[in-house]
């Protein structure tokens, strides 16, 4: 195991200019030979608590898009979980490679590298990872949490994190239509996996006409016929009329190509990192006049109900309570964004950063 802090000397384009970057705490490379386990884990800041974020395997171009994913995943977690109002950091691992790959020995090591890291992180569930998967995890180290409900853990927490990302479009609803009903409104989903799937379900229920598209088109075929959704091509979900954007698969879906195709007044979903550039895309919305909700924000009920199951407290009714506020914390932001005439991805931010610096008595770069 390597481990890269922020505290050493920088070079731009370097590791550690990366992270420092991003004002990081420490990345950590983990390698065994044995079961071909290729890992990075990203801790980003610890004033509010544990570094807790989930684990997701995939199979990277490149050791650097890597790196930058479990950078910006980690630096995402900081800001989630200081929105949720929990009292943990930031942090996040990715694995590379084939999710085929996984077997109790590849995992059960990987384990042991959270374990060694004495509980400045606290790992979970995240894409191609399952309930299942941390059991194994937990073999080797107590700091995991996401366990199955028969191992006395919260189970699945998708559809925790599919209620507040609905929470989160209906407030993005309310602020660019004044209403937050969804009856009627056309809403794309991109990412029909578990959070897409229970988050369907809730569109549904409310009466909207639903798009969906996946990479994937088995489970396409499954959701169409449970629910009556459109199915539609992949590359042509930017380019539909559609009331609402729901991105719930992979991040940065909203670039320099996509950007300029959609035509939504919303835009709200479950995936993680959807501006590919913060700044420039999160002002480029602003400016098209397309009512962003920040993804960290509205997909922050996964880790509440961890968070519940990794502290002890776990009850569903008060995790999904806790989870109903994202609708009025996403007004907030929407609000703040449009009186203080900045993006609403930096609105969050600022709000997130401040109930750090408040706690910790710092001021955060970052």
């Amino acid at each position: 195991m390597l481990e890269i802090n922020a505290t050493e000397g920088v070079r731009e384009g370097s590791i550690f200019g990366q992270i420092s970057t991003m004002d990081h705490e420490q990345l950590v490379v983990c390698h065994d030979q044995a079961t071909g386990l290729k890992a990075l884990i990203g801790i980003h800041n610890t004033t509010l608590g544990p570094a807790l974020g989930g684990t997701r395997m995939w199979p990277y171009a490149s050791e650097a898009e890597a790196i930058t994913d479990v950078l910006r995943l980690s630096r995402g977690m900081t800001f989630k979980n200081s929105l949720a109002g929990l009292n943990l950091g930031g942090g996040k691992a990715v694995i590379i490679g084939d999710p085929k790959l996984k077997n109790e020995a590849f995992l059960r090591r990987f384990g042991r590298f959270v374990e060694s890291l004495g509980g400045r992180y606290v790992t979970a569930e995240d894409v191609n990872m399952k309930t299942s998967d941390m059991e194994y995890i937990a073999m080797e180290s107590r700091h995991v949490t996401g366990l199955p409900q028969i191992k006395g853990g919260a189970g699945d927490p998708s559809p925790v994190t599919a209620f507040g990302v609905y929470m989160g479009i209906k407030a993005a609803a309310k602020k660019a239509f004044g209403s937050d009903s969804l009856n009627g409104k056309k809403i794309g989903v991109q990412g029909v996996g578990q959070v897409g799937k229970y988050l369907i379900d809730y569109l549904v229920k409310e009466g909207a006409e639903i798009l969906i598209t996946d990479i994937f088109e088995d489970k396409l075929t499954e959701i169409s016929k449970a629910t009556g959704a459109t199915v539609v091509d992949p590359n042509v979900i930017y380019d539909l009329p559609m009331d609402i954007y729901a991105p719930c698969a992979l991040g940065a879906t909203i670039n320099d190509e996509t950007i300029e195709r959609l035509k939504c007044a919303v835009i709200a979903g479950g995936a993680n990192n959807q501006l590919k550039d913060e700044a420039k895309h999160g002002k480029i919305l602003m400016e098209k006049g397309i009512v962003y909700a920040p993804d960290f924000l509205i997909n922050a009920g996964g880790v509440i109900n961890v968070g519940a199951e990794y502290f002890g407290d776990y009850h569903k009714e008060t995790v999904f309570s806790q989870t109903e506020k994202i609708y009025d914390t996403c007004l907030t932001i929407l609000e703040k964004s449009e009186k203080e005439n900045i993006p609403a991805q930096q609105a969050a931010i600022e709000v997130a950063k401040a109930r750090i610096e408040a706690i910790g008595k710092v001021k955060l770069p970052f």
